[in-house]
């Protein structure tokens, strides 16, 4: 599908559209075609200051909303965000080359869900709580700085800019430089919501530009980021010289569990579908498949046969599905992990370093499995791309042990036929998330890890209650 060139040349603070400081740009290329599909103001520190100045002046206001009041402009954003869903899923798909039907799905309708449920879980929280003669409040934390991630753009600044507006802050948002057309639309959805000005600001840039700009701010009292484990050391870093909260969301290297009486075939398959999700972009993919020692071949062809599956090419194709990393540097670092693995002996079962056959263009990197250790490169560190390795384990305490030698805590997957046994299992695995037998998401529950995966939690009423404080009132 062929779009025309976009061209953003304003930024957005105190409900105005107003020209950037600075002079240049930034491109946006499409994965799969590598053509230029964008460009947007490159922000400097200056417009920073400029959208911190508009925020924590909206926030005496602001903070003193209502709950109804921010009920009804989350229900209208929800609308008009769903109004706008064929414009929102065509930007993804251009910008980051996942299928069509899973971006309309995951992506799109996924922020319009996550829109709902902050209006549904603000009547859910204990604004006040009497313990004694002191009245507890929580209050809102004020100017929230939010950089948010590209792998899902407009879900990630809801999970983030949204439920601090919930919480009664006000935001600056710095959206991802590689995914940054949705951050536009939903500036424009919340002038058209009638958001207070202020409220919202939003200022496109460069992390060591934008993003270090609004972590040392001192009129920013929070900041939310979700990137890389070195982006969030760097945020912490300049965040302490001001004493902030910080809020980080960052990587993954999940275990996937499968017991010998669990649905074998459909514990592989589930697993190996839900690492490949936005072609293994995604924190918290099941990247690490652990099995009995005994089933490890069978667990080998079932996966093989499953990667061997997918079909790589136009992300506007029905019949795709799975289309491109997200940019070169990505598909480089990706094939050279594969390439690294094998040279250093481990196992390959299906896919490689190689270009897909047919695809001279696009990004793409084959759906590739391993069979190895979990002391082997890639199976410590996040490679954020369709690769998993499988990891054998001789019984349950093994097992544990294994999905716990990370240095990650994210998410993890239990399979098992006997539920109370696989709940067990759970409550010994140091992560902020397990899946049993497959069991969908659920976003009014949370979304966060341990260790390297980051500090807090998002979704529903526990995200939103990471931007409050609490605030004691005696007499």
């Amino acid at each position: 599908m062929v779009t025309p060139m976009i061209e953003h040349k304003t930024i957005f603070i105190g409900g105005q559209w107003l020209p950037s400081s600075g002079s240049e740009t930034l491109t946006v290329v499409n994965p799969t075609t590598e053509e230029p599909i964008a460009s947007v103001p490159r922000g400097t520190a200056e417009d920073v200051d400029r959208a911190v100045q508009a925020a924590a002046k909206a926030f005496a206001s602001w903070s003193q909303s209502s709950v109804k009041t921010r009920i009804d402009i989350f229900t209208k954003l929800a609308r008009l965000t769903e109004a706008r869903s064929e414009d929102i899923t065509r930007a993804v798909v251009n910008e980051l080359g996942y299928t069509v039907a899973r971006v309309a799905i995951a992506q799109t309708a996924g922020a319009v869900e996550e829109l709902d449920i902050i209006a549904e879980c603000l009547g859910e929280i204990a604004w006040f709580e009497q313990v004694g003669n002191t009245q507890v409040c929580r209050v809102p934390s004020g100017v929230v700085g939010c950089i948010t991630a590209w792998n899902a753009p407009l879900r990630s600044i809801i999970s983030k800019a949204g439920a601090a507006m919930a919480a009664g802050c006000t935001v600056v948002l710095k959206p991802s430089e590689v995914a940054p057309l949705t951050a536009f639309m939903f500036a424009e959805i919340c002038a058209e919501a009638g958001l207070p000005d202020g409220v919202f600001n939003l200022v496109c840039g460069t992390g060591p530009e934008v993003g270090e700009a609004i972590a040392s701010h001192p009129l920013v009292d929070m900041v939310s980021l979700t990137g890389s484990v070195r982006a969030g050391r760097r945020v912490m870093e300049v965040a302490s010289a001001t004493i902030k909260r910080v809020h980080l969301e960052l990587g993954g290297k999940s275990a996937n569990i499968i017991m010998e009486d669990a649905d074998f075939e459909r514990a592989v398959v589930d697993g190996i579908e839900d690492a490949m999700r936005n072609s293994g972009q995604v924190c918290g993919g099941l990247t690490r498949m652990l099995v009995p020692q005994q089933r490890l071949q069978q667990a080998e062809a079932l996966a093989a046969r499953k990667a061997n599956s997918y079909v790589l090419g136009d992300p506007w194709n029905p019949a795709t599905t799975l289309g491109p990393v997200v940019n070169a540097a990505a598909r480089d670092r990706v094939r050279g992990y594969i390439q690294s693995a094998m040279d250093d002996g481990v196992r390959k079962v299906a896919g490689g370093p190689e270009a897909p056959e047919g695809l001279s263009r696009g990004y793409f990197v084959r759906p590739t499995i391993f069979s190895g250790t979990n002391q082997s490169r890639i199976a410590r560190e996040e490679i954020f791309g369709p690769v998993v390795v499988i990891i054998p384990f001789q019984d349950e305490a093994d097992a544990i042990a294994i999905a716990n030698d990370s240095p990650y805590g994210l998410a993890a997957g239990v399979w098992c036929g006997d539920a109370e046994r696989a709940r067990g299992i759970a409550s010994q695995l140091r992560v902020g998330r397990v899946r049993i037998n497959g069991a969908p998401l659920d976003k009014r529950g949370t979304h966060g890890g341990f260790k390297l995966s980051g500090v807090g939690r998002e979704w529903g009423r526990f995200g939103i209650e990471e931007f409050l404080e609490y605030k004691s009132v005696l007499g």
